[in-house]
């Protein structure tokens, strides 16, 4: 359940005069459903633990939005360019890739809580939803670890140290969450093979308390990352990654050549009477017309 993690300049989160507050509001509920997750995973050990998964419903749901709302900012601030991805491979296999094997990891985490869920509710009926659950339980945390690692693969040319460091400091713990979910899910695999359990049962302590150190980790990773999105977004800001590969001056290029159809039709209107008047002056003056001038 991890983030994009971005040191592009090239982001549109938002409208121009939004652009701002929308970017603090998809780093700061990212931090919300990682605070909902942790409270998730702990009400396991309560009397309702079915409300814990109710919240890791919830959390989940967030992190899908946040991750979608990345990867919809990231192509909108290439002007949903994609052949620009060819130019850099960075654009492609982090800005892009990243939030969509977020998306798709989040999602099969989501419909694997949501299968134990209806087990839980529905009684023992649906033996084959609980199984295909604890599946999805393990799919999730391993494209989260593949999303992490493509997160960390960020190259750094233009961007100063500090920009780095916070990169590093929100991309570790993302890591490291990520890996403390799929152990936790592979080992409460492992620990059900042999006992026959439904229901909750099969969330054993394990995964419970693996799964709140992952949340934590993610807190941590996203509290970091609301303070680097406060100092990119500061007036005299840190210098940031531009596109490379020359695919920055292209999307410059596809920029400047777009002239809005009220201008375009103007200088159209002007440049057909440019020249009328000069094929006008042009004219050659008739013979009579000479002659009558002489006289």
């Amino acid at each position: 359940m991890v983030k994009l993690a971005s040191a592009r300049e090239i982001r549109s989160y938002g409208p121009r005069l939004a652009r701002s507050r929308a970017e603090y509001i998809n780093a700061g509920l990212y931090l919300f459903a990682t605070v909902v997750l942790v409270c998730g995973f702990a009400a396991e050990f309560s009397r309702e633990p079915r409300s814990g998964l109710v919240l890791m419903l919830i959390a989940l749901a967030l992190i899908i939005f946040v991750n979608a709302h990345d990867l919809v900012a990231h192509l909108a601030g290439i002007d949903y360019r994609f052949p620009l991805m060819g130019f850099d491979t960075q654009l492609a296999l982090v800005e892009f890739a990243v939030p969509v094997v977020q998306v798709l990891g989040s999602l099969l985490f989501f419909i694997g809580i949501l299968f134990l869920f209806i087990q839980a509710e529905k009684g023992y009926g649906f033996f084959k939803l609980e199984k295909h659950g604890l599946g999805m339980l393990i799919a999730g945390p391993v494209l989260w670890v593949l999303g992490s690692i493509h997160n960390s693969c960020q190259i750094y040319e233009r961007a100063d140290g500090h920009v780095q460091i916070l990169q590093q400091s929100v991309q570790i713990p993302f890591l490291i969450g990520s890996v403390l979910f799929m152990v936790g899910a592979i080992l409460n695999s492992r620990e059900q093979a042999g006992i026959i359990h439904h229901g909750l049962q099969l969330l054993g302590k394990t995964w419970v308390w693996l799964g709140i150190c992952g949340s934590l980790m993610f807190a941590i990773g996203g509290l970091t990352n609301v303070v680097k999105v406060f100092k990119m977004q500061q007036v005299n800001g840190l210098r940031l990654e531009k596109l490379r590969g020359g695919a920055q001056d292209r999307l410059m290029q596809g920029r400047e050549g777009q002239v809005p159809l009220i201008i375009e039709e103007r200088r159209t209107k002007k440049e057909v009477e440019d020249v009328k008047a000069g094929a006008a002056a042009a004219a050659p003056t008739p013979y009579k017309d000479v002659l009558l001038a002489r006289t």
